[in-house]
């Protein structure tokens, strides 16, 4: 294979990539010397619950809009066509669904932590088991996410790898720590606008070099990469419009419906409705997104055409590929390649940024002030900040680690969709199912994740290993079945990942429900006769409904509201 084609930035390009880390930083230290200085953990990790619905919306789009998207769907488009375009059509029912559900819920049970409410419906053990699945999903997640895009910008400008991965992740560390939700927030705006501003620039300026909009679209026609409607409903395929538009449903609810980083912005909102609000004025953004993004794909398509600098051998992957293109978009035009990468690295930074503050908050919520009740508000309020800035330190841990990944690198980014499945069932299994039980819920959610990984790791040593041949036909053979039925599990598209795993949980916790509550219900009907004979019946003049406490009657109560009201 030749060598990677390295292109170079300018001073200019240098300059802008800086003032994107100076400005996040200037806002963090803006948030942590005014207001109220961040001394209150209602401050330093809800905002105060005081944000309003646009920078609330806009922080929604930019925690999972991160460099790996922006780099991920102008290549899926170039390569496959704007099939993608119809997850947008998941947007809808995937941001709904939240809006009237989930954030109803949430708010009025003025939570901080999106596992209380696990707690409240079942017990501390389910809580637990959420709270440490949300850690290692994240945790994994945030290394890989501010290695990759350093690692493709590297390999394409010759940009210094670990300078772009120890400042991103420094600066975010700092602004997180220092500023806490309110500065993740407002900098998840500026970040928004330079990934707009930086996309938009691509767009313009690559398309005025085709000849203008018009002649992309034409030699996207003509190159067969303008997608129509593909009904088949085959869940191997990687992209239909069934596996887009109702498997992308469920991706997004395991995103903006029961995440802690979504959670947690609704939370801060100043009303109900805001937070509700924020969900509709994200779809538009969204949309946008999604379409700035396949833009991207058709005019790298309109410059290259079917010889993709990937296959000349100029770049390695198609990540590269993308920041080739920007870079040979852009080599007359100085300090443009530097706004693009502001755009990625501002992905990078919105969505690491979010990981460092919910997991602060779910460690100091679930996993230690339930253990230390008496703690002052001080001092909860510094090992907050030091929670966010022990998790920063961590994320460069984990950027080295990715660094030594490999080929494994992808399966990193594959546990981030295997382990949201799995949490999404969860709340359902409490949400929507009323004799779901701990005891359901814990070994749904393990029967999910093991399903889950089973799947997503099997499905990536089969693509690693490339295809083998299947035996020859044998009916009297049952391993050729097993090896068929396994075969199509692991061809799964990964966008039924979290319907598939999600409903794992569901399934599981409620068959162990039922059996748990029967079982539980005959050995208190058999102790029951038996202390009656002995004592007398006025010995049980209880019932087991007497073991409801007043918390799970506040929460039971609020989601028969909430349905009640979408009625």
């Amino acid at each position: 294979c030749d060598p990677v084609v390295q292109m170079h930035f300018t001073t200019v390009d240098y300059v802008i990539f800086a003032l994107l880390l100076a400005a996040s930083t200037g806002i963090g230290l803006f948030y942590a010397f005014s207001g109220g200085r961040q001394r209150t953990t209602q401050e330093f990790l809800m905002a105060d619950r005081s944000m309003s619905c646009l920078p609330v919306s806009l922080s929604l789009l930019a925690t999972f809009q991160s460099a790996v998207a922006i780099l991920g769907t102008p290549s899926e488009v170039y390569t496959f066509g704007t099939q993608y375009w119809f997850l947008g059509c998941s947007f809808f029912l995937g941001l709904l669904i939240p809006a009237h559900v989930f954030i109803p819920v949430f708010y009025r049970l003025r939570l901080s932590s999106a596992y209380e409410y696990l707690e409240l419906r079942f017990n501390r053990t389910v809580r637990i088991c959420g709270t440490v699945t949300f850690i290692f999903q994240m945790v994994i997640y945030m290394g890989v996410v501010l290695y990759a895009p350093a690692l493709a910008l590297n390999a394409v400008t010759g940009f210094d790898l670990w300078g772009a991965v120890l400042a991103v992740g420094l600066v975010c560390t700092l602004y997180t720590a220092l500023g806490g939700l309110k500065a993740v927030i407002w900098t998840d705006v500026f970040q928004t606008v330079v990934m707009f501003a930086g996309q938009t620039a691509v767009i313009v300026v690559g398309a005025s070099q085709a000849g203008g909009m018009g002649e992309v679209w034409r030699k996207a026609v003509n190159g067969s990469r303008i997608a129509g409607l593909d009904l088949n409903p085959d869940p191997l395929e990687r992209h239909t419009f069934w596996t887009l538009g109702v498997g992308g449903v469920f991706l997004m609810l395991a995103l903006y419906g029961v995440n802690q980083a979504q959670v947690q912005r609704y939370l801060s909102s100043r009303t109900e409705k805001d937070a509700i609000m924020s969900c509709y004025v994200v779809f538009p953004c969204q949309q946008i997104v999604l379409c700035l993004g396949c833009l991207m794909g058709l005019v790298m398509f309109a410059r290259y055409g079917e010889d993709s600098p990937l296959d000349k051998g100029y770049v390695q992957t198609n990540d590269q590929m993308v920041l080739y293109f920007v870079m040979d978009v852009f080599r007359d035009l100085p300090g443009l390649p530097g706004l693009f990468v502001a755009c990625l690295f501002s992905g990078a930074l919105s969505t690491i940024s979010s990981a460092f503050n919910s997991l602060a908050t779910v460690t100091m919520e679930d996993l230690i002030r339930p253990y230390f009740p008496n703690m002052t508000e001080a001092k909860a309020t510094l090992l907050s900040k030091g929670l966010a800035l022990v998790y920063g330190l961590v994320c460069l841990a984990m950027a080295y680690i990715a660094s030594r990944m490999g080929s494994v690198l992808q399966a990193a980014f594959s546990i981030f969709g295997m382990v949201g499945g799995p949490l999404l069932g969860v709340f359902c299994l409490g949400m929507f199912f009323p004799w779901a039980n701990p005891t359901g819920a814990v070994v749904g959610l393990v029967a999910g994740l093991a399903m889950a990984f089973w799947i997503g790791i099997g499905s990536f040593v089969m693509r690693m290993s490339g295809p083998t041949s299947l035996p020859q036909l044998n009916a009297t053979a049952s391993p050729l079945f097993d090896n068929m039925t396994t075969s199509a599990l692991y061809s799964l598209s990964y966008l039924w990942y979290s319907a598939h795993n999600s409903t794992t949980v569901v399934v599981v916790g409620l068959i162990v429900s039922l059996l748990t509550d029967f079982i539980r219900h005959t050995i208190w009907s058999m102790g029951k006769n038996v202390f009656t004979q002995i004592k007398g019946p006025s010995c049980l003049n209880y019932s087991c409904s007497d073991f409801t406490t007043p918390d799970l009657e506040k929460l039971l109560k609020i989601q028969v509201s909430v349905y009640v009201s979408l009625c």
